[in-house]
């Protein structure tokens, strides 16, 4: 395509959609459901990982729990400080798995889950047991990491990268062993207002 029409097609994109307005193009909903474990299709928007992918032991899995009057993602597995003896990878710690998510996620400024830009950013979560818990997590409380360790760098993450987000669990100076965590649902949430 040559670049006259490229720059031609592109303008009269945005005219067509200047014309046919909605409001969420230009100032996002306050909160906004990215995902809601209602049904057995949300199960299709994550993939599950653990260090079995590098030789570990651990596994989990990922369910819609279905009680009287309400449904919700249940996370299950088992955490393992072994590996496989013989692995071609040279894992040095173990005892993590969780669930990525599939979908891309665009304009986040806070993510609030009730129970990440491009995987290498984490915030810790401790959820009480036995207990419903929302978590807010504001962007800026995300830290930059590599291969699961805390860069020690003054980093911003911009939020117009972030590809999408998971949910992990460690036994990282914890106990190996089986665990389990309900998600109802999770919401990117706009923390400040666009001005125009």
């Amino acid at each position: 395509m040559s670049r006259f029409r490229w720059i031609w097609q592109a303008s009269l994109n945005a005219t067509k959609k200047a014309l046919t307005w909605n409001v969420e193009d230009w100032t996002p909903p306050i909160e906004k459901y990215i995902f809601n474990f209602s049904s057995k299709e949300e199960l299709k928007k994550w993939h599950l990982y653990s260090d079995a992918e590098y030789g570990g032991l651990s596994s989990a899995s990922l369910e819609i729990k279905d009680d009287s009057n309400k449904t919700s993602g249940f996370l299950s597995g088992n955490l393992s400080l072994d590996v496989n003896e013989g692995t071609k990878w040279k894992i040095t710690r173990s005892c993590f798995c969780g669930m990525q998510s599939k979908k891309v996620l665009h304009g986040v400024k806070c993510l609030s889950i009730s129970m990440m830009e491009d995987n290498s950013w984490q915030s810790f979560v401790f959820v009480p047991r036995d207990n419903w818990y929302i978590a807010k997590i504001p962007l800026e409380y995300y830290l930059p990491t590599w291969r699961g360790n805390v860069i020690e760098a003054k980093l911003e993450m911009n939020p117009s990268r972030i590809l999408g987000m998971s949910v992990s669990v460690n036994a990282d100076g914890g106990v190996p062993g089986g665990f389990n965590s309900e998600i109802d649902w999770i919401k990117a949430i706009r923390t400040q207002w666009l001005i125009l």
